[in-house]
């Protein structure tokens, strides 16, 4: 992947994590990860309609993953993808938390560990 379209990448997503949502500005000391929403082994390409702005913890969490389990249905759904989904549809914020309110938004929130201490923190 070139750096031009790491570049509009990160001017598409504001220069934010397009999952979580945290400002790139806000963890200085680790760079934004341009990701793949369907990863390269399964099939995913380079192209910007594949690539997503994500916080190295967000992009670790989610790793080769496809899908989740929603918590509250025990059902495996699909994970929200910044490219296909609106996050307002599927999440919303109660303070530092991000809650799922849908099973793609619960799943993705658990497979992400969006609201783990540190994230918390840093949406403060």
């Amino acid at each position: 992947m070139n750096a031009a379209t790491r570049d509009a990448v990160r001017r598409r997503a504001n220069d934010c994590c397009e999952y979580c949502r945290i400002a790139q500005a806000v963890v200085p000391f680790s760079r934004h990860h341009v990701e793949h929403v369907r990863p390269r082994k399964h099939g995913g390409n380079d192209e910007l309609d594949n690539l997503a702005l994500a916080c190295i913890h967000c992009n670790l969490h989610k790793g080769p993953n496809l899908s989740g389990i929603d918590p509250e249905t025990g059902r495996i759904v699909d994970l929200f993808s910044p490219r296909d989904d609106a996050w307002s549809q599927h999440f919303r914020r109660q303070g530092a938390e991000i809650v799922g309110v849908t099973s793609t938004g619960r799943a993705t929130v658990v497979v992400l560990n969006m609201n783990a201490l540190s994230r918390l923190r840093l949406r403060e």
